[in-house]
């Protein structure tokens, strides 16, 4: 029961950051993070009951499937904050200066977040390839390695660069955003597509290599798969769209949200990790 309910929270944690985060928006930090802090306690927790507390008596390949599944989980740890933040305030250069330490930690943790699950693929991909599965490893850790430099590009982008030209903004007085910004942010907005695109890309990869090598069942493979690939989809639609797509291609680019599978995944190698028979299966299936 207790891992049933440790599963059942974690699962939450993602939707009802976005929720809030975009039904809510911006709220005190005397509200939101105390909430955060509760919030991470009972995560650590959580993945303790699932799996992460057999760290110590597991055997060495076991260890680098819980230490993937913390590496999945711990982005949306940190992005779970977001609920209390709202959207980042772009079109205003005073807004954003009001909450310059906000926006600068919220860039933090997404350039955190990216590596932990560059980190955690990594891991993921040798433990695969031990077990005999060499192709959709492969091209999933590919694609995680083109990924990983653009998103962390693109996130200095939106949250160092555009702090520091507010700042000079608000400090000169000035009302209108430079012309010459306007194409930079552009360029920066496909960006972002083509990482999160590539992130849905190694998430269905990753689960075609899960399910060939039988450590996840195959229909919760094909529902990654079928998922990812949707929103991937979403993903590459052009923002001039009408409604609801528009909305749609806004939601799956959110830098936060290509992370939420690979959560997922996080949840389930903990369970794998977790379960004593399951885990003799794995075992069973890698190369001596």
């Amino acid at each position: 029961m207790k891992r049933l309910f440790s599963q059942i929270y974690l699962c939450l944690v993602p939707i009802l950051t976005i929720v809030f985060g975009l039904g809510v928006g911006y709220i005190s930090y005397k509200i939101y993070l105390p909430i955060w802090l509760l919030n991470v306690i009972f995560m650590i927790v959580a993945m303790s009951s699932l799996g992460a507390g057999n760290y110590k008596t597991a055997n060495s390949t076991n260890k680098r499937l819980i230490i993937a599944g913390v590496f999945f989980i711990i982005p949306t740890l940190l992005t779970s904050m977001f609920f209390g933040l709202g959207a980042p305030p772009y079109e205003s250069a005073a807004r954003w200066m009001e909450t310059v330490t906000e926006q600068r930690i919220r860039y933090y943790f997404l350039l955190a977040a990216g590596l932990f699950i560059a980190f955690g693929f990594a891991m993921l991909s040798q433990q695969l390839n031990k077990a005999g599965e060499d192709f959709y490893a492969l091209l999933g850790s590919v694609a995680i390695l083109v990924a990983a430099p653009v998103f962390l590009i693109d996130m200095s982008f939106w949250g160092f660069f555009l702090t520091r030209m507010y700042q000079l903004m608000v400090d000169t007085h000035a009302t209108k955003t430079p012309e010459w910004v306007l194409p930079l942010r552009i360029m920066f907005y496909y960006v972002n597509i083509f990482a999160s695109a590539l992130v849905y890309l190694a998430t269905a990869l990753f689960a075609l290599s899960l399910k060939k090598t039988q450590w996840f069942k195959p229909a919760a493979c094909t529902c990654y798969v079928i998922i990812s690939m949707l929103f991937l989809v979403l993903d590459l639609l052009p923002p001039t769209l009408p409604e609801p797509f528009a909305t749609l291609n806004f939601i799956v680019s959110i830098p936060a949200v290509p992370f939420m599978f690979p959560y997922f995944i996080g949840i389930n190698l903990l369970l794998l990790a977790g379960n004593s028979t399951r885990l003799q299966r794995v075992d069973a299936l890698a190369p001596k």
